[in-house]
């Protein structure tokens, strides 16, 4: 069976190669400067938070979105209740690096660089794009490599989301000090996606972690049972973009985990 994640780190290698050739990691180092840990601040203070995710397609299904460009989704989301961005920079996904950078300009909510991160140099490019935060998935890094790329995001005020897909990854993900821990729906071997994922993980987890599932959420009930089941927010990207009024299913999803809409 076609093993898509390890397509993509493959290919990921010749590209940050590339990267360091025009761009060599000194001269990236000098260039950046430190965030302030917008991530944190933002969804501390929020009793329920939508991360909604700029994904114009995927490897799995192709063409997710023809409609609006990244930077207009970025708009939408902002205006209609999301607590921050995601911006996906892989090509795998229609995504580039001009896209973050475009994003920054047209919004103030924090952003995060979706995207597979091996190598630090990618930490600081994230940095050097405009994003307050990154995704290090944990199923592609060793023990070693999460740690330290966690205290290289920190030491830059960039906050991370650290992505798991099963116990094995949760146990990694749990060995370190990650405060935001993204629990994928989606099974990397079949790319099928169930939000059972993140309710069966869910009971593994310490009460310091602040867990934001994602992949595989479409309607209000989905985030109500993620809420009710003890998340803190979601990730969602196909589920926006794919609806036919994107804005109304923002303003729903950002709603579903307050206490308004448990009221309501």
């Amino acid at each position: 069976m076609r093993d898509i994640l390890a397509e993509i780190v493959a290919d990921k290698k010749d590209i940050v190669a590339n990267a360091k050739r025009s761009l060599p990691f000194g001269e990236l180092r000098q260039r950046v400067r430190s965030a302030g840990f917008r991530m944190s601040h933002r969804l501390r203070g929020e009793e329920w938070s939508l991360i909604a995710e700029c994904k114009l397609q995927s490897p799995a299904k192709g063409v997710l979105c023809r409609r609006h460009s990244v930077p207009e989704l970025a708009q939408i989301y902002a205006a209609n209740g999301a607590s921050m961005l995601s911006v996906h920079t892989d090509p795998h996904f229609s995504g580039c690096n001009d896209d973050l950078t475009a994003v920054r300009q047209l919004v103030e909510l924090p952003i995060m660089r979706k995207d597979f991160i091996i190598d630090e140099y990618q930490i600081y490019e994230a940095r050097l794009l405009g994003a307050d935060a990154i995704l290090l998935i944990a199923r592609i890094l060793s023990a070693e490599q999460l740690t330290e790329y966690l205290y290289t995001a920190w030491g830059l005020g960039m906050d991370v989301l650290v992505e798991v897909h099963d116990a094995a990854d949760l146990a990694a993900a749990m060995a370190t000090p990650a405060e935001f821990i993204g629990m994928n729906n989606r099974n990397l071997t079949t790319f099928e996606t169930s939000i059972d994922n993140t309710l069966a993980l869910l009971g593994e987890v310490d009460q310091t972690r602040t867990i934001i599932s994602e992949s595989g959420i479409y309607t209000m009930a989905d985030a109500v049972r993620l809420r009710d089941a003890g998340c803190q927010g979601i990730l969602v990207g196909e589920g926006l973009v794919t609806a036919s009024d994107i804005g109304a299913k923002t303003r729903e999803l950002a709603l579903a985990g307050t206490s308004a809409a448990a009221s309501a």
